[in-house]
C-alpha cells in the first residue's frame, strides 16, 4: 500500500502533517485556561483574605477607639480591590456604620466615610464626613440637656422638629404649636421658630406676640444647642435636616483624627 504523502506533489509532502500538528495546540490551550483559572481563584482567594483582614481589623480599631461594647454591631467597607491599596500604602476610602452608638447623653446611628486613609496611621487621612441620626426619642435625650428646653414637648415631622406647648391668658392656658426649623451655626445646632398655631389656626410671630405679649417670648425665641462636648473634636456639624421620623445631622471631619490624640478626645463648648 503506497504512503499517501508519496502521491503528493515534490514540496507539497509538509502540508500532509499540518492537520495533525493543529490538534497539538489544543491541549496546550486548556493548559494554560486551567493555569489562568487557578491563577485566578488564588487572586480571589487572596484578596477575599485580605478584605477580611482589613475590614475586621478596622473593625476591632473602631471598637476600641470609642469604646464599644464587644458585642456593638459595626459594619466596615473598603470599596474596589483591597490588594492594590494596601499595596499602595493607602486606602483610598473607608465606610464604617453602626447603629445605637452612645453619644454622651444619647444614642443614635452613626455612619462615617474617611478618604486616603494611611495603613500605617504615620500620616493625615483625607477630609471625611459623618452622619448621625436620632428619632423622636434619641432627640429628647438630646434636647433634655439644654435648660429651659420643654424636650418632652418636642415631636419630628418633616420638615421640621415641633413642639407643642401652653401659653397663659387671662388664667387659661392656650395650647400653642411651634414648628421649628433645625440649622447648623458655628458648630452648633439651631432650632428656628418657622410657624405656629394657636388653637388650631396658623398664625404668624407678629400675631402671636400680639395676642400674648410678652409671653410669647419663650416660643419666638431660637435656641442653640452645642453638642461638642458629645462629639470627638474632630467632627465640626455643617448640616441638620429633618428626614422622614428622624434629624440627621451631618459633619467634616478633619482627617488628622488618625495621628492627633486631640482630636479624637471630646470637644468642648464655646
Amino acid at each position: 500500500m503506497n504512503d499517501a504523502r508519496s502521491t503528493l506533489p515534490f514540496g507539497f509532502e509538509e502540508f500532509a502533517d499540518a492537520p495533525r500538528r493543529r490538534r497539538r495546540v489544543w491541549p496546550w490551550v486548556v493548559t494554560l485556561a486551567v493555569v489562568l483559572a487557578l491563577l485566578l481563584g488564588a487572586a480571589v482567594g487572596a484578596e477575599a483574605l485580605t478584605r477580611g483582614a482589613v475590614e475586621g481589623g478596622v473593625r476591632q480599631l473602631v471598637k476600641a477607639q470609642l469604646d464599644l461594647p464587644a458585642d456593638q454591631q459595626v459594619d466596615v467597607h473598603v470599596p474596589g480591590l483591597v490588594l492594590p491599596q494596601l499595596v499602595s500604602g493607602r486606602l483610598g476610602e473607608i465606610e464604617v456604620g453602626a447603629p445605637d452608638v452612645a453619644l454622651g447623653p444619647v444614642a443614635g446611628d452613626v455612619t462615617v466615610t474617611l478618604t486616603d486613609v494611611p495603613i500605617a496611621a504615620n500620616s493625615a487621612a483625607g477630609p471625611g464626613t459623618a452622619t448621625v441620626r436620632l428619632d423622636q426619642t434619641q432627640l429628647q435625650s438630646l434636647l433634655a440637656t439644654v435648660e429651659g428646653f420643654p424636650a418632652d414637648a418636642v415631636g419630628v415631622a418633616a420638615p421640621d422638629i415641633t413642639l407643642s406647648t401652653e401659653l397663659s391668658l387671662f388664667g387659661a392656658g392656650i395650647p400653642v404649636g411651634v414648628a421649628l426649623q433645625p440649622g447648623a451655626s458655628g458648630g452648633n445646632l439651631t432650632l428656628s421658630p418657622s410657624s405656629f398655631t394657636v388653637g388650631g389656626a396658623v398664625v404668624d410671630a407678629d400675631a402671636l406676640r400680639a395676642q400674648f405679649g410678652g409671653l410669647a417670648d419663650s416660643v419666638l425665641r431660637e435656641w442653640s444647642v452645642c453638642i461638642a462636648q458629645h462629639l470627638p473634636a474632630a467632627l465640626a456639624l455643617t448640616d441638620v435636616a429633618v428626614d422622614g421620623a428622624q434629624v440627621v445631622a451631618r459633619f467634616d471631619i478633619d482627617g488628622a483624627v488618625v495621628v492627633d490624640p486631640a482630636l479624637r478626645a471630646t470637644g468642648a463648648c464655646g
